[in-house]
């Protein structure tokens, strides 16, 4: 599968830790144009694990985003954005800078998430948190499309993200 994304977009990865968000982003985008939550945890608190850096983190995010929209730069952010009031801080950073906004939806399976999340040396979060951000994120499928991204791309298979060609084009 072929996905386009316009050179100077907002790409927002969705889906609960353990899909493969990271994962994709080092495959397909530029170490400078990932933003990652889990990132801007360790840059505020020296603990990509510290939850209590999270406010700060994407207070750290948001403003990043904005910088770089504002210089028409791709900017990728590698956060789980599974509900909608998160998405909706993003698309608002967007808009206000008149950017295009894309989508990659991880819809895959439960059992993939807790799996590759059990597999983890490093950032091992509690199984329960993964099913709270898994069902969230299916929750919102339904009205994913009316959020306005464009394009908006779910991928419901680890095979199905393993084939994903990303084209950026300009605008």
């Amino acid at each position: 599968m072929i996905v386009r994304i316009p050179a100077d977009a907002m790409v927002v990865l969705v889906g609960p830790s353990g899909s493969g968000k990271s994962t994709f982003a080092s495959r397909h985008f530029l170490p400078t144009q990932v933003l990652s939550s889990d990132a801007m945890r360790a840059l505020v608190a020296d603990d990509a694990n510290d939850q209590t850096a999270t406010d700060a983190a994407f207070e750290l995010l948001h403003s990043a985003l904005a910088m770089r929209l504002t210089r028409r730069r791709l900017t990728v952010v590698d956060a789980t954005s599974v509900e909608g009031w998160a998405r909706q801080h993003l698309l608002a950073v967007a808009r206000r800078l008149g950017r295009p906004a894309a989508a990659i939806v991880f819809n895959l399976p439960l059992a993939t998430c807790l799996e590759r999340n059990a597999a983890r040396a490093d950032r091992r979060l509690p199984p329960a948190a993964i099913r709270r951000q898994h069902a969230r994120m299916r929750a919102s499928l339904e009205g994913l499309a009316a959020e306005g991204f464009e394009p908006l791309v779910v991928l419901s298979s680890p095979d199905e993200a393993d084939a994903v060609v990303v084209e950026q084009v300009s605008a």
